[in-house]
Formats: structure tokens, C-alpha cells, sequence
């Protein structure tokens, strides 16, 4: 997109609106007033939000600019430190705090409620939701959350740490358990489609579930 002013003309670089919820401007915008609407005894600095979020800072004033400007969010300094919440008298907060959440916040969420079962290594979510929500269109609507386990966690415990989460996140969440090395190591249609789609990680470690997958994906096409 761009504008053009007198002789000048300016391109500006705008991310799609995201898939999940298209009345947002961005995932960006999603990310950051889920993770703050979320909790509204949480305060948080611009520097914080813009390192857990991995949103450049500039990019998180912007939105938390905007945000305080229709009252959703209050800001106090502490120094030359922003600090940020949620604006609890804002009538507006509930219900898109709901929406939010179950359209950005499903990854901290599940993170926070698997986090304390033993024996989980790693934890993504695959298939239509999370290609939805990193942007990729399908054909196919979500109807479910697919979730991959990686592990020797008692599935019980799983089972049991999902269990409140499903009317929160919107859609009920599938389970798929497979042994830690599964990503690099696996085989079959259901490993090839896991791989070679759209991967949103939750628990472990982020470049042992990049280069796995980069790797897995090398050996599906050769």
C-alpha cells in the first residue's frame, strides 16, 4: 500500500488482517491486547511486552497508544518506565477480552496449563487453527485445536490440565501423543502432514522444533 503526497510518494508495509479475527488490524495488535486484556491484575512495561511478544517496540507504543485512547488499557510511569494494564471500568473489556483470547491467546494459555505436567518435552499446535492464525487462508474452517505432545507425560494429567480450557478457548482441543524424537525422527502421512504444514509452538524449546521440522521437511521431499 502506499500514499502519495505531493511528489513524494511513501510505501508502507501493513501485515494482512488476521484470519482468526479480520476486524483486527494485525496479528500483532491481537497478540499484544490478548496478552493484556488477559489478565487485568497484570501490569507490564512497553520493553516487556515487546520481548515476550517478539513485537518490535515501536510497533507495541503504536497499539498501546491506540488502546488508551479508546480506554481499553491505562499506563502510569514509574520513572521513565510505561507501565500498561487493563482499564477494568471499560465496558468493552469482557467481551473482547473473551474474544481475544480465543483468537490469540490458545498458545499462552495451553503453555500455562501444560507447563506443570512432568514429562512433556515439547507441545505444538498443528493443522487449520494454527494455520489460521500464522496467516495461511484454507478452505477448511477450524473446528478444533489439534495439539501434539511430545513426551512421556502421564496422559491422564493432559487430559485433566485441558479440561476447564476448552469453553475459554472456544473449540475443543485434540490430543495427539508421540514419542520426544517423533518431529525428527517419525514417519507416515499424519508425520508428512504435521511437518509440512502449519506449526505454532507452545512448550520447548524453539530451535529444536525449527530444525526438526526443517529437517523432517527435507526428507519428505526427497
Amino acid at each position: 500500500m502506499f500514499h502519495k503526497l505531493g511528489y513524494n510518494i511513501q510505501f508502507v508495509e501493513r501485515s494482512p488482517a488476521p484470519l482468526l479475527l479480520p476486524i483486527l488490524r494485525s496479528r500483532q495488535q491481537g497478540d499484544l491486547l490478548a496478552w493484556v486484556l488477559d489478565d487485568p491484575d497484570r501490569e507490564a512495561s512497553l520493553a516487556e511486552l515487546s520481548e515476550r511478544l517478539g513485537i518490535p517496540v515501536s510497533s507495541v507504543h503504536r497499539e498501546i497508544e491506540r488502546a488508551e485512547q479508546a480506554g481499553l488499557v491505562l499506563s502510569r510511569r514509574v520513572g521513565r518506565t510505561r507501565l500498561v494494564r487493563a482499564n477494568r471500568q471499560s465496558r468493552y473489556l469482557l467481551p473482547l477480552r473473551e474474544l481475544l483470547v480465543m483468537s490469540f491467546g490458545t498458545p499462552r494459555r495451553l503453555a500455562e496449563a501444560l507447563g506443570a505436567v512432568a514429562g512433556i518435552e515439547c507441545a505444538v499446535i498443528f493443522g487449520s487453527w494454527a494455520a489460521r492464525y500464522l496467516g495461511v487462508e484454507g478452505t477448511r474452517p477450524v473446528g478444533d485445536i489439534d495439539l501434539l505432545v511430545l513426551g512421556s507425560p502421564d496422559r491422564e494429567a493432559v487430559y485433566q490440565a485441558l479440561v476447564d480450557l476448552e469453553g475459554v478457548l472456544g473449540y475443543p482441543v485434540q490430543v495427539t501423543f508421540r514419542p520426544p524424537d517423533w518431529l525428527e525422527t517419525g514417519t507416515g502421512s499424519f508425520h508428512d502432514t504435521v511437518v509440512a504444514g502449519s506449526i505454532v509452538q507452545i512448550l520447548g524449546t524453539d530451535a529444536r522444533v525449527a530444525n526438526a521440522v526443517a529437517a523432517a521437511t527435507a526428507s519428505v521431499a526427497h
